[in-house]
């Protein structure tokens, strides 16, 4: 059996040069690539771990900066971890707190030792630094802990990006000296915004450091989705092998596979249980917003070729019934289905990698459901 956290690459297509691997963790193996739910505050919104498990999910992902606040990593851990507090026996990541912070931009002030922000609950005041993340995520034992790191805005200038970039390998060097569990993995993070010569120098720094994996982060936050793939381009070559590779807060269905054909392997986003709660769901033919009064009458699943719960049981009509009257079934059954959609799509993305066909599976998948209508 290989030891925890090890990265088995088990193949390589030949199509498109993505990669088929597998993670193991305290807690299980992970078959990449791989969409991790997001369970932001110990919960993915909605949804019970069995039926988490149900629909697929390997693993999930918990939000250090909310659990913090509420109901703190003190309790979580006298709880017996996050894992027994949330009653999930399977992997989970907990992100660092960097990206929640960074959206605070009013809230908050940087220095080199670290962050001081307020809470957006109440606004007390709070300081994260790269020892106190390493802290939190420890007390709450999660499998894969990410370093604290600095997010820069889109646009930025160079010089910003730049600042942004040398401040989070120094972080992680940190992050590297506070961490004290052997049971619990460190992941870097590539930043340097939007220029591409600042994300390969952050990636070969960080692969200095012989860390079991990496996230590509700061992408996503409103740039055209060709700027994330060029971005990705440029790192693919040079991150590191033979370790997994996580693009974080990614998760609509073409940038899973587009991020998957340039080298990545594991993704996150609340993108599929928010659109979800509004009524709009993924299908094989597109995007499907069932609020919509032309769904009054059909009688048919969400997704006829869909083995979700909703769709084995409940047809368009009746899950629009619900939403139209506001009841809390309703957003359960499209959360539901949407994370199902992006399991099942990654199944199938893994095995057209296994097959050496992930090219012709992206082409057919286009044909299908169109490109960015996501």
């Amino acid at each position: 059996m290989p030891k925890p956290f090890e990265f088995e690459l088990l193949h390589v297509c030949k199509q498109t040069g993505a990669r088929r691997g597998r993670l193991y963790t305290p807690h299980g193996v992970i078959e990449t690539p791989v969409f991790m739910p997001v369970g932001t505050q110990a919960t993915v919104k909605t949804l019970s771990p069995e039926e988490l498990k149900d629909l697929g999910a390997q693993i999930i992902l918990s939000n250090t900066y909310h659990l913090h606040l509420r109901p703190g990593e003190d309790l979580v851990s006298e709880a017996g971890g996050l894992h027994r507090f949330m009653n999930w026996d399977r992997p989970i990541l907990t992100d660092s707190g960097g990206f929640q912070v960074f959206s605070l931009a009013s809230l908050r002030k940087i220095t080199e030792e670290g962050v001081m922000f307020a809470s957006h609950l109440d606004g007390s005041r709070h300081f994260f630094s790269p020892e106190v993340s390493v802290g939190i995520q420890e007390k709450l034992g999660s499998d894969i802990a990410m370093q604290f790191d600095v997010c820069s805005a889109y646009p930025c200038e160079y010089s910003e990006a730049e600042k942004a970039m040398r401040r989070t390998v120094r972080w992680l060097t940190r992050c590297v000296d506070a961490k004290r569990r052997d049971d619990q993995a460190l992941f870097g993070i590539v930043q340097g915004a939007f220029y591409r010569d600042l994300r390969v120098q952050c990636a070969r720094e960080m692969a200095e450091l012989d860390l079991p994996g990496y996230g590509i982060g700061g992408l996503s936050v409103g740039e055209p989705k060709e700027i994330m793939y060029d971005i990705l381009e440029a790192l693919n070559p040079v991150m590191p092998q033979n370790k997994p590779r996580y693009l974080m807060g990614v998760g609509s269905p073409d940038c899973l596979i587009e991020g998957v054909m340039r080298g990545v392997d594991m993704f996150d986003c609340v993108l599929a249980t928010r659109v979800a709660r509004n009524g709009t769901v993924f299908t094989r033919s597109g995007r499907l917003v069932i609020r919509n009064a032309s769904h009054a009458r059909e009688f048919m699943p969400l997704d006829e070729k869909c083995d979700c719960y909703a769709c084995r049981n409940y047809s368009r009509a009746y899950i629009r019934h619900l939403l139209k009257a506001e009841e809390i079934f309703g957003l359960r059954l499209c959360s539901v289905h949407n994370l199902r959609f992006l399991t099942k799509l990654m199944e199938d993305v893994r095995k057209a990698i296994e097959q050496d066909a992930l090219r012709d599976f992206t082409e057919d998948f286009y044909a299908k459901h169109g490109r960015g209508t996501w």
